[in-house]
């Protein structure tokens, strides 16, 4: 089955109806936060604690795209309502190691659940076959973005 060239959507449109699905996706995925209060970073935060462990501050700025002024803000943030722990290393002095308290575990848990049957429930729509796709495409694209930024 050939495609015919007129129907083959350009770059641009692409990037538009990518960027609708997006705000729309990210949109839908906020609300399961709201009644937490939990802000978005605040959320990335835990999030990265929960799966990875304890974590130097300069190592979680980096996987919960922040910068190292907005991590520092973020962890304060979260140390004042008793959900994180900020200790010295052990090895090395410079650098501060933040973890879950009790109480953040048990917040980030129960968010994160709700978060992630509203995303099953979104992602319902496609196939399994769909779902495989969507993700090798975007996986694909994302890495060709990066590729193409290296060399700008």
């Amino acid at each position: 089955m050939s495609i015919d060239s007129k129907k083959i959507p350009s770059g641009v449109h692409v990037f538009l109806v990518l960027m609708k699905a997006f705000r729309a996706v990210a949109e839908y995925g906020a609300a399961s936060r709201r009644e937490s209060e939990l802000g978005d970073s605040d959320f990335r935060v835990l999030e990265v604690l929960l799966h990875k462990g304890a974590m130097p501050v300069n190592a979680i700025g980096p996987k919960v795209y922040l910068t190292p002024g907005s991590i520092s803000v973020a962890v304060d943030r979260l140390y004042e309502r008793g959900l994180v722990t900020r200790v010295d290393s052990e090895t090395d002095r410079r650098v501060r190691v933040v973890d879950l308290t009790p109480e953040g575990r048990k917040l980030i848990q129960r968010v994160f659940h709700s978060h992630a049957q509203q995303l099953e429930e979104l992602a319902r729509v496609l196939t399994d076959s769909e779902r495989v796709q969507l993700a090798k495409i975007l996986k694909k694209l994302g890495k060709h973005a990066e590729r193409l930024l290296e060399r700008a």
